[in-house]
Protein backbone atom coordinates (compact mmCIF):
# COMPACT_ATOMS: atom_id res chain seq x y z
CA UNK A 1 0.00 0.00 0.00
CA UNK A 2 1.26 3.44 -0.76
CA UNK A 3 2.82 5.09 2.85
CA UNK A 4 2.50 9.21 1.91
CA UNK A 5 -0.52 10.78 1.86
CA UNK A 6 -2.24 10.77 -1.72
CA UNK A 7 -3.21 14.28 -3.54
CA UNK A 8 -5.69 14.61 -6.38
CA UNK A 9 -6.55 17.57 -8.91
CA UNK A 10 -10.41 18.47 -9.68
CA UNK A 11 -10.81 19.99 -13.36
CA UNK A 12 -14.21 21.22 -13.73
CA UNK A 13 -15.76 23.99 -15.46
CA UNK A 14 -19.22 24.02 -13.16
CA UNK A 15 -18.41 25.09 -9.60
CA UNK A 16 -21.51 23.27 -8.05
CA UNK A 17 -20.60 19.64 -9.26
CA UNK A 18 -16.69 20.19 -8.46
CA UNK A 19 -17.64 21.31 -4.90
CA UNK A 20 -19.87 17.91 -5.00
CA UNK A 21 -16.85 15.67 -6.43
CA UNK A 22 -14.99 16.83 -3.88
CA UNK A 23 -17.41 16.46 -0.82
CA UNK A 24 -17.95 13.15 -2.52
CA UNK A 25 -14.66 12.22 -2.03
CA UNK A 26 -13.49 13.68 1.10
CA UNK A 27 -16.46 11.11 2.43
CA UNK A 28 -15.72 8.14 0.33
CA UNK A 29 -11.63 8.98 0.51
CA UNK A 30 -10.88 10.99 3.69
CA UNK A 31 -7.06 10.52 3.43
CA UNK A 32 -7.52 11.65 -0.48
CA UNK A 33 -5.93 15.57 0.26
CA UNK A 34 -7.20 17.46 -2.80
CA UNK A 35 -4.67 19.76 -3.64
CA UNK A 36 -6.58 22.31 -6.28
CA UNK A 37 -9.81 22.38 -8.30
CA UNK A 38 -9.86 24.87 -11.68
CA UNK A 39 -12.22 25.26 -13.99
CA UNK A 40 -10.60 24.95 -17.17
CA UNK A 41 -7.72 22.85 -19.12
CA UNK A 42 -5.20 25.05 -19.43
CA UNK A 43 -5.19 25.66 -15.77
CA UNK A 44 -5.72 21.94 -15.25
CA UNK A 45 -1.86 21.09 -16.98
CA UNK A 46 -0.26 24.59 -15.03
CA UNK A 47 -1.31 23.09 -11.59
CA UNK A 48 -1.09 19.43 -11.83
CA UNK A 49 3.07 19.92 -13.55
CA UNK A 50 3.43 22.46 -10.22
CA UNK A 51 1.52 20.22 -7.39
CA UNK A 52 2.31 16.87 -9.39
CA UNK A 53 -0.57 15.49 -7.96
CA UNK A 54 -1.58 11.33 -7.62
CA UNK A 55 -4.98 11.46 -8.96
CA UNK A 56 -6.31 13.67 -11.53
CA UNK A 57 -10.17 14.01 -12.35
CA UNK A 58 -10.48 15.56 -15.42
CA UNK A 59 -13.80 16.93 -17.02
CA UNK A 60 -14.35 16.04 -20.72
CA UNK A 61 -15.88 19.24 -21.83
CA UNK A 62 -14.25 22.19 -20.51
CA UNK A 63 -13.68 25.99 -22.21
CA UNK A 64 -10.50 26.53 -23.87
CA UNK A 65 -9.55 22.76 -23.51
CA UNK A 66 -11.04 19.78 -23.08
CA UNK A 67 -9.86 17.24 -20.36
CA UNK A 68 -9.05 14.88 -23.09
CA UNK A 69 -6.86 17.57 -24.61
CA UNK A 70 -5.28 18.38 -21.83
CA UNK A 71 -4.38 14.93 -20.25
CA UNK A 72 -2.29 14.94 -23.94
CA UNK A 73 -0.87 18.01 -23.13
CA UNK A 74 0.20 16.81 -19.39
CA UNK A 75 1.60 13.62 -20.64
CA UNK A 76 3.91 15.19 -23.16
CA UNK A 77 5.28 17.45 -20.74
CA UNK A 78 5.27 15.65 -17.67
CA UNK A 79 8.56 15.35 -15.45
CA UNK A 80 9.06 11.35 -14.50
CA UNK A 81 12.11 11.98 -13.01
CA UNK A 82 10.09 13.94 -10.42
CA UNK A 83 6.78 11.93 -9.56
CA UNK A 84 4.69 9.02 -11.74
CA UNK A 85 2.45 10.38 -14.09
CA UNK A 86 -1.01 10.33 -12.21
CA UNK A 87 -3.85 8.48 -12.33
CA UNK A 88 -6.28 9.46 -14.42
CA UNK A 89 -10.11 9.63 -14.10
CA UNK A 90 -12.80 11.69 -16.85
CA UNK A 91 -15.30 13.03 -15.76
CA UNK A 92 -18.55 13.23 -18.51
CA UNK A 93 -22.08 13.77 -18.85
CA UNK A 94 -24.07 10.49 -19.44
CA UNK A 95 -23.16 9.20 -22.79
CA UNK A 96 -23.77 5.21 -23.54
CA UNK A 97 -20.89 6.12 -27.09
CA UNK A 98 -18.66 7.25 -24.49
CA UNK A 99 -19.01 5.42 -21.65
CA UNK A 100 -18.37 2.09 -24.49
CA UNK A 101 -15.32 3.89 -24.94
CA UNK A 102 -13.89 3.72 -21.72
CA UNK A 103 -15.14 0.74 -20.85
CA UNK A 104 -12.83 -0.72 -23.96
CA UNK A 105 -9.89 1.08 -23.25
CA UNK A 106 -10.31 0.44 -18.91
CA UNK A 107 -9.88 4.06 -18.28
CA UNK A 108 -11.61 5.20 -15.58
CA UNK A 109 -14.51 7.63 -15.56
CA UNK A 110 -17.28 8.94 -13.44
CA UNK A 111 -20.79 10.09 -15.01
CA UNK A 112 -22.26 13.46 -14.36
CA UNK A 113 -23.84 14.14 -11.42
CA UNK A 114 -21.43 11.25 -9.83
CA UNK A 115 -23.09 8.84 -7.36
CA UNK A 116 -21.67 7.35 -4.25
CA UNK A 117 -21.64 3.80 -5.17
CA UNK A 118 -19.95 4.77 -8.37
CA UNK A 119 -17.62 6.63 -6.62
CA UNK A 120 -16.85 4.67 -4.41
CA UNK A 121 -16.13 1.58 -6.69
CA UNK A 122 -14.36 3.89 -8.96
CA UNK A 123 -12.23 4.88 -5.33
CA UNK A 124 -11.51 0.72 -4.68
CA UNK A 125 -9.85 0.78 -8.59
CA UNK A 126 -7.80 3.83 -8.28
CA UNK A 127 -6.45 2.31 -4.83
CA UNK A 128 -5.09 -0.86 -6.32
CA UNK A 129 -3.97 0.91 -9.26
CA UNK A 130 -2.05 3.48 -7.50
CA UNK A 131 -0.52 0.46 -5.32
CA UNK A 132 0.15 -1.57 -8.13
CA UNK A 133 1.72 1.61 -9.84
CA UNK A 134 4.77 1.88 -7.84
CA UNK A 135 6.03 -2.10 -7.86
CA UNK A 136 5.04 -1.72 -12.09
CA UNK A 137 7.60 1.18 -12.35
CA UNK A 138 10.38 -0.77 -10.67
CA UNK A 139 9.80 -3.70 -12.72
CA UNK A 140 9.63 -1.87 -16.16
CA UNK A 141 10.46 1.43 -15.62
CA UNK A 142 8.40 4.91 -15.15
CA UNK A 143 8.67 5.68 -19.02
CA UNK A 144 7.11 2.18 -19.92
CA UNK A 145 4.44 2.76 -17.50
CA UNK A 146 3.55 6.35 -19.06
CA UNK A 147 3.90 4.89 -22.28
CA UNK A 148 1.41 2.36 -21.97
CA UNK A 149 -1.29 5.11 -20.06
CA UNK A 150 -0.73 7.54 -23.50
CA UNK A 151 -1.24 4.58 -25.88
CA UNK A 152 -4.46 4.15 -23.70
CA UNK A 153 -5.52 7.88 -23.93
CA UNK A 154 -4.58 7.80 -27.47
CA UNK A 155 -7.05 4.79 -28.56
CA UNK A 156 -9.66 6.74 -25.92
CA UNK A 157 -9.52 9.04 -28.34
CA UNK A 158 -9.70 7.89 -31.47
CA UNK A 159 -12.84 5.85 -30.01
CA UNK A 160 -14.31 8.82 -28.88
CA UNK A 161 -13.58 10.90 -32.45
CA UNK A 162 -16.60 9.82 -34.12
CA UNK A 163 -19.25 11.19 -31.60
CA UNK A 164 -17.21 14.56 -30.62
CA UNK A 165 -16.00 15.30 -34.00
CA UNK A 166 -16.96 13.41 -37.06
CA UNK A 167 -14.70 13.09 -39.66
CA UNK A 168 -15.22 15.27 -42.76
CA UNK A 169 -16.04 12.78 -45.97
CA UNK A 170 -13.10 12.27 -48.20
CA UNK A 171 -14.21 14.37 -51.22
CA UNK A 172 -13.70 17.48 -48.52
CA UNK A 173 -10.03 17.06 -47.92
CA UNK A 174 -8.39 20.17 -48.35
CA UNK A 175 -6.11 20.58 -51.86
CA UNK A 176 -4.76 24.17 -51.31
CA UNK A 177 -3.56 26.15 -48.52
CA UNK A 178 -4.04 30.55 -48.33
CA UNK A 179 -1.24 31.27 -46.97
CA UNK A 180 1.26 34.01 -46.13
CA UNK A 181 4.63 34.13 -46.73
CA UNK A 182 6.94 34.84 -43.46
CA UNK A 183 7.95 37.75 -42.97
CA UNK A 184 5.24 39.61 -44.95
CA UNK A 185 2.96 40.90 -42.37
CA UNK A 186 0.29 39.48 -43.90
CA UNK A 187 -0.10 41.58 -46.77
CA UNK A 188 0.34 38.73 -49.44
CA UNK A 189 -1.55 35.67 -49.26
CA UNK A 190 -0.73 32.90 -52.44
CA UNK A 191 -2.22 29.22 -52.14
CA UNK A 192 0.11 26.59 -51.76
CA UNK A 193 -0.61 22.99 -52.87
CA UNK A 194 -1.40 20.87 -49.90
CA UNK A 195 0.73 18.29 -51.75
CA UNK A 196 3.90 20.43 -51.44
CA UNK A 197 3.36 20.82 -47.64
CA UNK A 198 6.04 18.50 -45.41
CA UNK A 199 5.48 20.45 -41.85
CA UNK A 200 2.05 21.76 -40.16
CA UNK A 201 3.26 23.20 -36.77
CA UNK A 202 1.32 25.53 -34.24
CA UNK A 203 3.45 28.83 -33.56
CA UNK A 204 0.86 30.97 -31.31
CA UNK A 205 -2.49 32.47 -33.60
CA UNK A 206 -0.63 30.75 -36.78
CA UNK A 207 0.37 27.69 -37.99
CA UNK A 208 4.06 27.46 -39.91
CA UNK A 209 3.27 25.71 -43.00
CA UNK A 210 6.58 23.97 -44.21
CA UNK A 211 7.42 23.42 -48.04
CA UNK A 212 10.13 22.00 -49.53
CA UNK A 213 10.74 25.99 -50.85
CA UNK A 214 9.96 28.26 -48.21
CA UNK A 215 8.07 28.30 -44.92
CA UNK A 216 4.67 30.11 -44.78
CA UNK A 217 2.02 30.99 -42.25
CA UNK A 218 -2.14 30.18 -42.18
CA UNK A 219 -4.32 32.06 -39.75
CA UNK A 220 -6.35 28.60 -38.59
CA UNK A 221 -5.68 26.70 -35.46
CA UNK A 222 -3.81 23.66 -35.79
CA UNK A 223 -6.68 21.18 -34.47
CA UNK A 224 -9.32 22.94 -37.11
CA UNK A 225 -6.75 22.17 -39.94
CA UNK A 226 -6.06 18.89 -39.33
CA UNK A 227 -9.83 18.07 -39.45
CA UNK A 228 -9.71 19.16 -43.47
CA UNK A 229 -6.67 17.20 -44.23
CA UNK A 230 -6.55 13.72 -45.45
CA UNK A 231 -5.56 11.60 -42.10
CA UNK A 232 -3.19 9.44 -43.96
CA UNK A 233 -1.88 11.78 -45.31
CA UNK A 234 -0.68 13.86 -42.18
CA UNK A 235 0.33 12.41 -39.11
CA UNK A 236 -0.19 14.10 -35.92
CA UNK A 237 3.55 13.55 -34.05
CA UNK A 238 2.79 15.98 -31.57
CA UNK A 239 0.00 17.95 -29.83
CA UNK A 240 1.60 20.85 -32.32
CA UNK A 241 3.08 19.46 -34.92
CA UNK A 242 2.03 17.31 -38.34
CA UNK A 243 3.74 16.06 -40.93
CA UNK A 244 3.56 14.05 -44.42
CA UNK A 245 3.68 10.63 -43.67
CA UNK A 246 5.66 10.05 -46.72
CA UNK A 247 8.49 12.43 -46.27
CA UNK A 248 9.16 10.57 -43.12
CA UNK A 249 12.93 10.31 -43.41
CA UNK A 250 13.96 8.43 -40.46
CA UNK A 251 12.84 8.12 -36.23
CA UNK A 252 15.70 7.76 -33.66
CA UNK A 253 15.25 7.39 -29.76
CA UNK A 254 17.12 9.16 -27.86
CA UNK A 255 18.84 8.47 -24.45
CA UNK A 256 15.91 9.36 -22.47
CA UNK A 257 13.72 6.94 -24.47
CA UNK A 258 12.25 10.02 -26.45
CA UNK A 259 11.72 9.76 -30.23
CA UNK A 260 12.47 12.39 -32.80
CA UNK A 261 11.71 12.16 -36.45
CA UNK A 262 13.73 13.66 -39.68
CA UNK A 263 11.88 14.71 -42.60
CA UNK A 264 12.97 14.58 -46.34
CA UNK A 265 13.13 18.63 -47.43
CA UNK A 266 13.24 19.89 -43.93
CA UNK A 267 16.33 20.35 -41.93
CA UNK A 268 14.29 19.77 -38.34
CA UNK A 269 14.77 17.57 -35.92
CA UNK A 270 11.29 17.06 -34.34
CA UNK A 271 10.11 15.50 -31.59
CA UNK A 272 7.27 12.66 -31.10
CA UNK A 273 5.08 13.03 -28.31
CA UNK A 274 4.11 9.65 -26.30
CA UNK A 275 0.56 10.18 -27.42
CA UNK A 276 2.06 9.32 -30.77
CA UNK A 277 4.68 7.40 -30.42
CA UNK A 278 2.35 4.02 -31.00
CA UNK A 279 2.95 4.92 -34.97
CA UNK A 280 6.40 3.67 -34.81
CA UNK A 281 6.11 0.80 -32.18
CA UNK A 282 9.11 -1.13 -34.31
CA UNK A 283 11.08 0.68 -32.36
Amino acid sequence: MSTHALTALIAEDEPLLAAALQAELARAWPELRVVASVSDGISAVREALALKPDLLFFDIRMPGQSGLDAAAELMDAWDEAAAPFPALVFVTAYDQYAVQAFEAQAMDYLLKPVQPARLEKSVQKLRLALDGRARTATESGASALTDASAAQLQRLLAALQPALQPAAPRAAWLRQLPVSPAGSGGNTIRMVQVAEVLLLQAADKYVRVVTASGEHLLRTPLKDLLEQLDPAEFWQIHRSTAVRADAIDSVQRDEAGRLHLSLRGCGERLVVSRLYAHRFRAL
